[in-house]
């Protein structure tokens, strides 16, 4: 017996409006008004030194001459060309993040249609009730395309990663998007179908390498294996997938290869960089995933675990086994992975959001509420504190929680700013407003579970980017300290040599058009250097570098780095 029993008034779906209002409240806080930080300043320098430089740049990716060849070049490409675009009016740091927008728009819309059409086949849909009145396909896929979006959007792991310009933030919704490709190819065996896929595979691997999308196909083949479907025509349509996404990656090696940008060849160490990626399952990589992951993929994993539990009895389900298949090939590979970082995760949610959407349903009225309780209770109180932090840096009171709020930023001087405070206030009243909707109307309606803790973490996200966004912006971003080399520099230098990281070469780069060395190479009259305060061998830095024979002319850090410093010197003729 199916574990789904709904009338279809618990199917009613979320209005377009307020779907897209909520996605828009939720990437648009974080794009508009933040500076270059630490955690994406070395992409967008990528995109940067694509946009203003010449071909050689968008063959070889590079950060104002330092080479960045890990990941593949699609991000970039399409940061650059919104650069290129909208730079003129926006900006070159907002421009570069239009392209961010858009890969939010791709990842949320294609795990909608995903769940849209996978919860309208006939295994999915709820048990027929005695006297009727049970929901329709298209409705029943309608309310769980709605869900399966808000549980994404609810995530804590998508929040961090989504509105960065990092290439692992398309990689996550190219993921989705071959997860919407691969349902209608199980759906509808043709060649337009399986080169659909190969496009998306193509496309994930001029993002972030061929490991993801070799995975995946596997995936998508035991998938086909698992559901009884012939084994000749899944192989032959793999395979003019494979060769669709092989072509779409020459769309790059190819010229690379003819070009030699800078004399050099990105395709090899691209390669080299991929081979790397893969290595024996260690204790480092699970301790990593569950110490991640637990709060990363939070709220989605508890109800993907029920989903699974809860649908086990039933034979062929693609709504569960496709996204569990493509899950756990993503863990093999992250397992598999040398050194796993965070981004690496964001892969994993979309399928992951996607069992989640089909755990709801068969889930009890009493743990829902329970659910609903402990968001209102745990968001509110957050988001209170936050507006109580706000209050007490311009105010002073209270005391203790002032002084928490400005060590650490030092130097900083808080302001009010009206527009920031006017939509803060906004997100505030709207909080409330969908609380005394949901315990007074008592909806019956599916998605109630996740409206609460997916618009309470929105609260959270528009109070830090609106109330907190010019101490945040303080205290990561370089622009003061590029200002102040810059200022030390004449006007005719020609070029810089460095040791700086790639966030930091990018951050000074673009805030202090500071020339630093080219892939090309020569030495240069300055060099800046960036080490720690706790430095205890400095000879052998200054050496390395040599500048043993130099004048120094400047040394700062950022007023809320503690540790970092940087120090510029020329050297003597």
């Amino acid at each position: 017996m199916k574990p789904v029993r709904l009338p279809a008034a618990a199917t009613l779906a979320l209005p377009r409006w307020a779907l897209l209002a909520l996605g828009m409240l939720y990437i648009l806080p974080g794009i508009i008004g933040r500076d270059l930080w630490k955690e994406d300043a070395g992409s967008f320098g990528i995109m940067w030194t694509m946009a203003h430089g010449g071909l050689d740049d968008w063959l070889y990716p590079n950060i104002a001459g330092l080479a960045s060849v890990d990941e593949g070049p699609l991000a970039f490409w399409l940061g650059a060309i919104c650069i290129k675009l909208f730079g003129w009016i926006l900006g070159d740091v907002l421009a570069a993040r239009v392209s961010t927008i858009a890969i939010f728009v791709l990842g949320t819309m294609s795990l909608w249609y995903t769940a849209f059409h996978l919860g309208r086949r006939a295994e999915a849909q709820p048990l027929r009730l005695a006297f009727g009145g049970q929901p329709e396909p298209n409705d029943y896929g309608r309310t769980l395309g709605d869900t399966a979006v808000l549980i994404y959007l609810g995530s804590l792991g998508l929040l961090l990663q989504s509105h960065l310009t990092l290439a692992a933030t398309l990689q996550g919704a190219l993921l989705a998007y071959f997860l919407y490709r691969a349902v209608r190819y199980v759906e509808h065996t043709s060649i337009r179908n399986a080169v659909l896929v190969g496009l998306a595979l193509g496309a994930l691997t001029l993002t972030q390498g061929f490991l993801p999308p070799l995975v995946l196909i596997l995936a998508l083949f035991a998938c086909t294996r698992y559901l009884d479907m012939p084994a000749g025509q899944a192989l032959r349509d793999l395979a003019v997938a494979a060769g669709v996404g092989f072509g779409l990656t020459l769309v790059w090696i190819l010229p690379a290869i003819a070009v030699q940008p800078y004399g050099l060849s990105p395709v090899a160490d691209w390669l080299a960089w991929n081979g790397e990626q893969f290595g024996l399952p260690g204790w480092i990589a699970v301790k990593t995933f569950f110490r991640i992951g637990i709060w990363f993929f939070w709220p989605a994993w508890p109800f993907a675990l029920w989903a699974i539990w809860a649908w086990r009895r039933q034979q062929q389900m693609l709504h569960i086994v496709l996204p569990v298949f493509f899950f756990l090939a993503l863990v093999l590979q992250l397992l598999c992975d040398p050194v796993p970082e965070n981004s690496d995760f964001l892969k994993m949610l979309p399928p992951l959001a996607l069992m989640a959407a089909f755990g709801l349903p068969t889930m009890k009225r009493g743990a829902i509420n329970a659910i609903d309780w402990f968001s209102v209770m745990v968001l509110t109180m957050l988001g209170a504190t936050i507006w109580l932090f706000w209050i007490a840096k311009l105010t002073g009171w209270p005391a203790q929680l002032a002084k928490n709020a400005l060590k650490l930023v030092p130097g900083f001087t808080p302001e009010i700013g009206i527009v920031t405070f006017t939509v803060a206030a906004a997100a505030s009243v709207g909080w409330v407003m969908l609380v005394h909707w949901r315990l007074s109307r008592q909806p019956s309606v599916l998605w109630r579970a996740v409206v609460l803790s997916s618009g309470g973490l929105i609260l959270l996200w528009v109070l830090l980017m609106t109330l907190f966004l010019p101490d945040l912006n303080y205290g990561k971003s370089y622009a003061g300290v590029a200002q102040q080399i810059a200022a030390r520099l004449p006007a005719d230098i020609d070029c810089i040599d460095t040791n700086v990281g790639p966030a930091q070469r990018a951050s000074l780069a673009f805030y202090g058009r500071l020339p630093f060395v080219s892939l090309a190479g020569g030495k240069c009259e300055y060099v800046l250097l960036q080490d720690s305060l706790r430095n205890r061998n400095d000879r052998a830095l200054l050496r390395k570098w040599g500048v043993r024979n130099t004048v120094p002319l400047w040394e700062g850090r950022r007023a809320s780095d503690r540790d970092e410093r940087f120090r510029l010197f020329r050297r003597n003729k």
